[in-house]
């Protein structure tokens, strides 16, 4: 963790300054302390500098300063951070101390094979489920105890969730009732997402492929910063890829934080900057995606590699 030093001024006179004396020269009449021991110290300053520069007393705090800390506390709290996480059940380890982090600004792509613990830890992330050990945290604390997480945070897990006999509009509305958030937010993600004119077909009408625009729909609704995404892509046609990686592209360059799981390896190589590599529970690698992928002709080779899947 990076401090602040606290630089006060050199209270300490110049050696121009100080008075000095030889052992041939006389001493000064006039002076009853006759310069025998070395220059003597200034009597205006009753602190000799025998132990290096004081600090300014203007400001007493030291380098590893309270203010420092909290400073870089909300730094590092304006990210996604998985921490020495450790999920079981019963005797089967789902999540084996796992640590990564999806920066603001970035798109962070979480990729593994089926069973890796990818959903458990985002399950975990949205307090839906609960880690052994380890904490899960989005802006410095759990889910639970954000003020305001569905306008803070934006998540689709397992699809829409939509109840198969309501309406799109109806959907969303409830949502948005349910979260205090304005109606107008309704018809504004409809239009987003492309289903404007579905809005008002009953959801069991619905593609997969609309189904997941009706999920991200409902992640938009509080227009939050921070975007987390299970399978976003799973069901879209060519376009609906597209569309959905220009709104993440743009989402992260605004400065929102993204974190998506995929086993679509070309389409996440278009759009993620980070990668984070779950492989039986462990992370098997983390980093930009150049690092990642340094050595391998692609995301999918190292991802192979990495894992030990097929080759």
């Amino acid at each position: 963790m990076s401090s602040e030093s606290a630089h006060g001024e050199d209270g300490r006179m110049s050696n121009t300054e100080s008075p000095s004396g030889s052992a041939d020269a006389r001493p000064d009449k006039t002076d009853p302390h006759p310069d025998t021991a070395g220059p003597r110290p200034d009597k205006t300053d009753p602190h000799p500098d025998t132990a290096g520069p004081r600090p300014d007393k203007t400001d007493p705090r030291p380098d590893t300063s309270d203010a420092a800390e909290t400073r870089a506390d909300e730094q590092s709290a304006a990210t996604i951070a998985i921490s020495h996480l450790s999920k079981s059940f019963g005797r089967h380890a789902v999540l084996r101390d796992i640590s990564f982090r999806a920066l603001p600004g970035r798109v962070t792509g979480f990729v593994g094979p089926n069973g890796a613990g990818k959903s458990t830890t985002l399950r975990i992330l949205l307090g839906l489920d609960r880690a052994d050990t380890g904490r899960a945290t989005i802006l410095g604390r759990p889910y639970r105890r954000l003020p305001a997480p569905s306008r803070s945070v934006g998540a689709m897990l397992d699809g829409s969730g939509a109840n198969p006999s309501r309406t799109a509009r109806a959907h969303l509305a409830w949502q948005a009732a349910a979260a205090g958030i304005p109606r107008s937010r309704i018809a504004e993600c409809l239009e987003e997402t492309g289903l404007a004119e579905a809005a008002g077909r009953r959801t069991r009408e619905f593609s997969l492929g609309m189904g997941q625009r009706l999920g991200i729909a409902s992640a938009l609704l509080g227009d939050p910063n921070i975007l987390i995404l299970d399978e976003p892509v799973n069901g879209l046609d060519p376009e609906g890829i597209r569309w959905i990686r220009n709104l993440l592209r743009k989402r992260a360059d605004a400065g929102g934080t993204v974190l998506l799981s995929s086993h679509l390896m070309g389409e996440l190589a278009e759009i993620a900057d980070d990668v984070v590599v779950i492989s039986a529970g462990r992370i098997a690698a983390a980093g930009p995606l150049t690092e990642v992928t340094a050595g391998y002709r692609n995301l999918e080779d190292a991802f192979f590699t990495l894992t030990g899947g097929a080759q």
